[in-house]
């Protein structure tokens, strides 16, 4: 490995790492990169990693855990190794805690070389001969040598029994695109694990790395060859519509580093299907049970397309909630009546300039159920979907079925699609498939479904539903906004979170304009329930701050901010580190938040904002009120929670004393 800045240094390396609790071994590493002037700032940059770590488990499985980040308070790309003898739990798939930890620092803007040599030492992670030499080095001296390449790896005796001489030529041709969040590592790892699990089966592979290093593209002519396709990642692949009408295997990229021969068996049978190579045959290492995963579940599928609708069609949500909610607080509630501003405005008018904040917060709104449509479907499907799902979001809004038909029509859509492009066509029409055949039919299909087949059913049960919320009172309000307030709180941005959401900003789209409708009170009660759990931390963090670490009282700084402003993904990192004491005690404080608003009768026409809006919120005085005894209540309850823990627990927070730290409970 180049020996550009010094990847890691021996100071770097502690062979007798302590700490048994994650947080505090990861403090240690951080401790010495702070020490070699690696990083400027201990907290920030333990923060960044916590962050890194909520998003997905960093532990690899068979002993290796890769904490990692991209950190404004790194210096050079770097990396602290430590190796524990009983273990970290890094939370890796077969349950194996991490005798070898990694921590891979990367500056927020390094340049391409340092970030090609973190991906580099991210594929050795795969080879069980530099493992292997790493558990047997005797000093910090050489297993910085090995890590930087100056000292070649020698495998263990138990390795030397792994099968990696290439099986005979199986005549399978596959390629594959790995990506993950940051793009540092497991990008990578996936990447050398198929190649690995490819020439294990005789098959040939070509992999395209969507990391930060950089992608090059694979060629057409090499994806035109191909027989099939993996794709391992947790973010969209780039310009996915190269591999249309291949097999495709499509999973995270966690099951590409640690399924990967599974992965190779499955994308053989997917070809043995459609009459192409012959399957490779699973090798002998590790046999393919009929038993094994395939791939994700169907209802984390499901959820992932919903989630990709959701994430597109919530920034036309905003932008047209807030611009009719100041048109609202600029020109009252009878400046939905106001005549188009086409030929009625007047520059020095507010009443014109609250029309015109009207009409296009309204037009805005009216590609809310279309773009969900159309971003369920390319999720499916890719961008030979988005016509059918654009369309079907239209004639839904069209015929008054609401979201409801939104998701109706682009799962319809996606779907139909996705068979489409598997059509075994004649050569001629191969190349109009994608931008007429498919548009034609799919469009046309989905059409005649939401016309003629279940759009007014769907549209039917929305009247009723916006009936249903109009007319709540007493009892039966409370009982919804403390349902929906545990929805919020029990993900913090999750899919559950996103539901309570989607369903308060469809109503709120159906509502008139009169300022207490129900779907107004449910919109005010879910912002109410998602303030509530990071103002609940915050508050928590101040009032008992020997039971939070030092990373957890920084966090709660910043979570003051995201609270305030209906971020409830700010409630994040304190579940991550104590989920079974965090999460209960926001959905408590939520409920409590949510049910209160309903029993007020406060209103809210801004899908967003926070206090930020406050204005524009009906009963504001007691809204606050909910807020505030939401806020309490997640507050006393996760006071309670972390109190009822051994003292030995509570020290847990405390700075390490003599090297050790008590497992935190």
């Amino acid at each position: 490995m180049s020996d550009t800045s010094g990847l890691i240094t021996p100071a770097l390396v502690d062979l007798y790492l302590a700490p048994e609790d994650k947080s505090e071994a990861l403090r240690a590493l951080a401790q010495r990169l702070v020490a070699e002037g690696r990083v400027t700032d201990l907290e920030g940059f333990l923060a960044d990693i916590a962050a890194r770590e909520a998003q997905a488990p960093t532990g690899m499985g068979d002993g290796i855990g890769i904490p990692h980040c991209r950190s404004p308070h790194v210096t050079q790309p770097s990396l602290a190794f430590g190796r524990s003898a009983k273990g970290v739990d890094f939370d890796a798939p077969d349950g194996r805690p991490a005798d070898l930890i990694f921590m891979i620092a990367a500056p927020a803007g390094a340049d391409d070389t340092h970030l090609q040599i973190l991906a580099a030492l991210a594929r050795r992670l795969m080879d069980p001969a530099f493992t292997g030499a790493l558990r047997d080095a005797e000093s910090p001296v050489a297993v910085a040598a090995t890590i930087n390449g100056e000292e070649a790896p020698v495998a263990v005796p138990e390795m030397a029994a792994v099968p990696e001489t290439p099986a005979a030529d199986s005549g399978l041709r596959l390629v594959a695109v790995t990506s993950c969040p940051t793009g540092i590592a497991h990008t990578y790892m996936a990447a050398k694990a198929l190649e690995l699990a490819a020439a294990r089966a005789g098959a040939r592979i070509q992999v395209e790395t969507q990391g930060s290093a950089g992608t090059t593209p694979l060629a057409p002519e090499v994806i035109a060859a191909a027989d099939a396709v993996i794709f391992a990642h947790d973010v969209e692949i780039r310009d996915r519509a190269r591999f249309a009408g291949k097999p495709t295997v499509d999973v995270g990229v966690k099951a590409g580093v640690n399924r990967a021969d599974d992965l190779i068996v499955q994308a053989a049978a997917l070809v043995a299907e459609v009459g192409g190579a012959r399957p490779a045959t699973a090798p002998a290492a590790a046999p393919s049970s009929p038993s094994a995963p395939t791939g994700e579940h169907w209802a984390q599928r499901l959820r992932r397309y919903l989630m990709t609708g959701v994430s597109y069609m919530i920034p036309f949500v905003a932008a047209g909630g807030l611009l009719i909610a100041l048109a609202f607080a600029i020109g009252g509630y009878q400046i939905a009546s106001a005549p188009s501003v086409l030929g009625h405005f007047d520059w020095t008018s507010s009443h014109s300039w609250a029309a015109m904040l009207f009409q296009t917060g309204k037009t805005s709104f009216g590609f809310l159920v279309p773009i969900l449509s159309g971003y369920i479907a390319w999720a499916i499907a890719d961008r030979a979907a988005l016509a059918a799902g654009i369309a079907g979001g239209a004639v839904s809004v069209a015929v008054g079925a609401g979201f409801l038909g939104g998701i109706v029509s682009g799962l319809a859509a996606g779907f139909l699609v996705l068979w489409m492009i598997r059509w075994n066509v004649p050569r001629a029409i191969k190349g109009i498939m994608p931008v007429v055949v498919i548009p034609l039919l799919s469009v046309a299909a989905v059409g005649f479904l939401m016309f003629v087949v279940v759009g007014s059913p769907i549209a039917s049960a929305m009247s009723g539903l916006t009936d249903w919320l109009n007319g709540l009172s007493g009892s039966n309000a409370i009982l919804l906004g403390v349902l929906l307030g545990a929805m919020m709180a029990f993900d913090m941005g999750g899919p559950l979170n996103k539901v309570a959401y989607t369903f308060a900003a469809g109503a709120l789209t159906t509502a008139g304009t009169t300022p207490d409708a129900g779907s107004l009170k449910v919109m005010a009660a879910v912002m109410a329930a998602g303030m509530t759990p990071p103002l609940g931390m915050a508050l928590a963090t101040v009032v008992r701050r020997t039971l939070f670490t030092p990373d957890e009282r920084e966090n709660g700084k910043a979570a003051w901010v995201l609270g305030a402003s209906f971020i409830t993904e700010g409630a994040i990192p304190f579940a991550a580190a104590d989920p079974l004491r965090v999460i209960p005690a926001n959905i408590v404080g939520s409920m409590t938040a949510g049910g209160l608003v309903m029993a007020f009768g406060s209103t809210l026409r801004a899908p967003h904002g926070g206090i930020w809006v406050l204005p524009l919120i009906g009963s504001p005085f007691l809204y606050l009120v909910a807020v505030v005894a939401g806020t309490v209540v997640t507050t006393a309850v996760v006071v309670l929670l972390k109190g009822m823990r051994k003292p030995a627990a509570q020290a847990a927070v405390a700075p390490a004393v003599a090297g050790k730290q008590p497992a935190a409970v």
